[in-house]
């Protein structure tokens, strides 16, 4: 089953340009993984230093597979660095979960 991963982060002032560009190249590694269907990077419309991205993957599996990749946490260090707070994860199922039928 698909799944959808939100991650919200929130920028120190003066670091956009530097996480947009590190978001890009971010992107650009994870649509080269197993199991990447997609990707958006919301910014909030009140506070352009809120960003949120939502990925979509085709297993859970493949996602915890990148999350886990060398590659991945090298780019996450990057950013962490321009975070005025840590990173938030949340990860969804698309659908009605198995035996919660909507009958």
């Amino acid at each position: 089953m698909a799944i959808k991963i939100v991650i919200k982060r929130h920028f120190r002032e003066n670091t956009i340009e530097d996480a947009f560009d590190l978001l890009n190249n971010f992107r650009n590694d994870a649509m080269d993984q197993p199991g990447y269907i997609s990707g958006e990077t919301w910014v909030n419309h009140y506070d352009p230093r809120s960003i949120t991205v939502v990925s979509t993957w085709q297993t859970v599996e493949d996602w915890i597979r990148w999350e886990e990749s060398e590659e991945r946490a090298a780019n996450e260090a990057k950013l962490e660095s321009l975070l005025e707070v840590p990173t938030k994860f949340e990860l969804y199922d698309l659908g009605v979960p198995p035996g919660n039928s909507r009958s």
